[in-house]
């Protein structure tokens, strides 16, 4: 698959994961469990829903 997150929205999916996973931790519930895919996403650089709607935030090298 194409690669479609940038690196500043990588930044911030790792932040809101790990707020996300830091509140399931502090109200001790499982919700907190949903933080892992916005920190996959940023990994892996690619979110299916930006695949979908036809959103690209990497950078395009110009010619």
């Amino acid at each position: 698959m194409k690669k479609n997150v940038g690196s500043p929205d990588q930044l911030i999916r790792y932040i809101v994961g790990a707020a996300i996973i830091g509140a399931g931790i502090y109200f001790k519930t499982w919700w907190g469990l949903v933080g892992i895919v916005p920190i996959v996403t940023a990994l892996v650089g690619v979110c299916p829903a930006y695949s979908l709607i036809g959103v690209n935030t990497c950078k395009v090298p110009k010619k």
